[in-house]
């Protein structure tokens, strides 16, 4: 398993940041990668909401999957990835903390994980991954403050 992670403050209360993530939907927003995004069911986000998006990854279009797995609001939101790609998200999630001024740290984590040919792959995911963290953190900070 191979981890990513980036840490961003946001010029944002914590309740907004935590409503504006929990709503995975909004990834699209931030995420360059991520062409659509539905959730299922509709309605607020809890454990167990589904989100599908089809998304593009080295030059490759995917389905993928994901499955809120615990909300803890406003500080802890964790998903997994349901989906069988060659390079999964086995978990992930933010941790938002409460600053001074109505600011709010954020920390984004994913382990990935490799299937079959994706064993070999997944470290080179990783790498990429861990070298666009700090430019993800701030696109998530645009999107959330621009919100």
């Amino acid at each position: 398993m191979a981890r990513f992670e980036a840490t961003v403050e946001i010029d944002r209360p914590v309740g907004e940041v935590y409503a504006f993530l929990a709503d995975g939907e909004n990834d699209k927003r931030f995420s360059p990668r991520v062409q659509s995004i539905s959730k299922t069911p509709t309605g607020p986000t809890t454990a167990g909401t589904v989100f599908r998006s089809t998304v593009k990854d080295a030059g490759m279009t995917t389905q993928r999957e994901f499955r809120i797995s615990e909300l803890a609001a406003p500080t802890r939101i964790r998903w997994q990835e349901q989906s069988s790609n060659l390079v999964t998200v086995k978990e992930g999630g933010y941790d938002l903390e409460s600053l001074t001024d109505g600011r709010t740290k954020v920390r984004i984590f994913n382990d990935l994980e490799g299937h079959g040919l994706g064993k070999l792959l997944v470290g080179f995911a990783a790498s990429a991954a861990r070298k666009d963290a700090p430019a993800f953190g701030q696109r998530i900070k645009a999107a959330v403050e621009a919100s």
